[in-house]
């Protein structure tokens, strides 16, 4: 996959699942050769993992906030799964 990866790496989540839903959908037409599906099934691996990888950083920055019994305010980790 090499030369695939620089551009998806800038990417926002939004804008790759929007070339992901597009890959799909020209895939799934039966449309085109070989080879360009070929590419565009490679393409559309990497925008998923991109976007998975996304997800995972932006869970891992949300946190909950808890307030505690004097009115204090504290943060965790959200539990989110």
């Amino acid at each position: 996959m090499s030369g695939v990866g620089k551009d998806i790496e800038a990417l926002g989540f939004e804008d790759a699942l929007n070339e992901l839903e597009q890959i799909v959908r020209s895939l799934e037409s039966g449309e085109g050769k070989l080879d360009d599906a070929i590419k565009s099934y490679e393409r559309g691996a990497a925008l998923k993992k991109h976007c998975e990888t996304r997800l995972a950083e932006a869970k891992n920055r949300i946190e909950k906030i808890s307030f505690t019994n004097n009115g204090g305010a504290t943060t965790a980790p959200a539990d989110i799964g």
